[in-house]
Parts: structure tokens; C-alpha cells; sequence
């Protein structure tokens, strides 16, 4: 049994994240360098929920993607719990977009695949994924396989396998932008549900104003390329928010606005 706090929710050793002067350029074929992030600096405490937000091309996914060890820095530091990103940090655990199910194995052996990978003892870990499966609605589900199963489930599924071994960061890169509305609004509720148990330390990438301040306790907001911070704002909306209510507050309207007239302001946004 995972210890707990004196409110009940599950302790998971968060991470803390520092994003230090860094940039990352691309080479493409005509022989100039494109610069995707521009000296980006950011600092997440332990257990804090953080979306970034802002236009297609700006970064957003490229940050992750270096956090996550997947892709080379230019210049600068990444660090997570001090230690310096050069490869896939065991701190973390990443959603993509795209579920990114393999096809030919059960919803359970998804799951647990980052523990056959990692050769840890398989056998220790059924109980806990089939207890994650059933916190998301997939109760009676592990034996499926990825075709029996709907989108918002598969997607179900793949945060599962992030949540396996409880990782003390968890990247998300606009995990629900596939979805249809009514999955996209029940996927939000669930997340904030778990990670309100878990309390671990998420990055949440994402083009949806609403959604990133509805989640987060922070929304970092990207400038176009080449993406530097524009806006870091702080949400103080009490927890656990509820959709339909927190929507219709002054105080939600309030910050919405706010990350509005800074694309407004870059041209993102056209105001009428």
C-alpha cells in the first residue's frame, strides 16, 4: 500500500522541474536553422499542476519533448530534481496526443508495458494497473484489445500506462485534442480527479485557453515562434473545480481574458 496524507490522497514523490535560458533550433533542408524556443526560463515546484498554452508552432510540444529526454537542447538546462535531462528521466511519465497503443496487446499488458521494458517484476504491478483502469471507467476492460475500445478510452488507457509507476512528473502534450467535446470535458473532470490524488507534478501542453486554466494552478502562455514565456499567471480558483460552475465565475472569466489579450495583442487572436 502507497503511504497517504492526513486527507487521504495517495503521496507521490513530485518532481521539481527548472527550465534554465533554454533554446532549441531545427535544421531544415535549405541550410537555415529555424529557432522553435528562445531562451525560455521556468521553474514548477513539486506537486503543481502547470499547462502552457499558445499557437501551433510555438514550442510548446518541443519543450516537452526535451523534458521528456527525447530530443537534444541547444543551449541551456533542463533539470528535473536536480539532475540534468540528457535522456528519459525515470521521474517521468508522458501522454501524447495520439494513444499510441500497441494493437496486438490486451489493454492490461499496455499498461504495463513501461514495466516489462524497465524488467521490473511484472507480476507486482496487475493489482495496481487494474486498480488505475478502474479509477477511468475501464473496469472489465484489461482483456481488450486497443480496436475494441472508443477513443476517450484508449486515451484512458494510455494515461494508465503514464500512471503505472506513479511518476513524480507527468508530461502531457495536449492529450485530449483528438476528442469529441463531451469526452474532451469528462477526460478534463477525470484528470483533475487523479491528479488531485496523486498530487505529483504535471505539465500540461495544450491550444485550449479554457482547459489550461480550468486545470491548472499556473498557465505559462507562448509567444509565436520563436516560443519565449509571454505570460506566467497564477489561477487561484478553489479545488475540486467543478465544470459548469467554475466556467460561469467571474474569476475564470477573468483570467480567460487575461491569456486572451496576449494573443490579441501578438496578433494570434483577431478581436472584434
Amino acid at each position: 500500500m502507497r503511504p497517504a496524507d492526513k486527507d487521504g490522497a495517495a503521496v507521490v514523490h513530485s518532481a521539481a522541474v527548472k527550465v534554465e535560458g533554454v533554446s532549441k533550433s531545427y535544421s531544415v533542408r535549405d541550410g537555415d536553422d529555424v529557432l522553435a524556443l528562445d531562451r525560455v526560463d521556468l521553474d514548477i515546484a513539486p506537486g503543481s499542476f502547470v499547462a502552457v498554452v499558445g499557437p501551433s508552432g510555438c514550442g510548446k510540444s518541443t519543450l516537452l519533448s526535451l523534458l521528456a529526454g527525447l530530443t537534444p537542447l541547444s543551449s541551456g538546462r533542463l533539470t528535473i530534481d536536480g539532475q540534468d535531462v540528457t535522456k528519459p528521466h525515470p521521474k517521468a511519465g508522458v501522454v501524447f496526443q495520439s494513444d499510441l497503443l500497441l494493437y496486438w496487446r490486451s489493454i492490461l499488458d499496455n499498461v504495463l508495458l513501461p514495466i516489462e521494458i524497465k524488467k521490473l517484476d511484472r507480476a507486482a504491478y496487475v493489482d495496481r494497473a487494474r486498480d488505475l483502469l478502474d479509477q477511468v471507467g475501464l473496469q472489465g476492460f484489461d482483456g481488450k484489445f486497443p480496436f475494441e475500445l472508443s477513443g476517450g478510452m484508449r486515451q484512458r488507457a494510455a494515461i494508465c500506462r503514464a500512471l503505472i509507476q506513479e511518476p513524480g512528473l507527468l508530461l502531457m502534450d495536449e492529450p485530449f485534442g483528438a476528442l469529441d467535446a463531451l469526452t474532451r470535458e469528462q477526460m478534463i473532470m477525470d484528470l483533475q480527479t487523479m491528479w488531485l490524488r496523486l498530487r505529483n507534478t504535471v505539465l500540461f501542453i495544450t491550444h485550449g485557453i479554457d482547459e489550461a486554466v480550468f486545470l491548472a494552478d499556473r498557465v505559462i502562455v507562448m509567444s509565436p515562434r520563436p516560443g519565449r514565456v509571454d505570460l506566467d499567471l497564477t489561477i487561484d480558483i478553489p479545488r475540486p473545480r467543478r465544470w459548469s460552475g467554475v466556467h460561469e465565475s467571474a474569476s475564470f472569466q477573468h483570467y480567460v481574458r487575461e491569456v486572451r489579450e496576449i494573443f490579441e495583442a501578438k496578433g494570434v487572436l483577431v478581436a472584434h
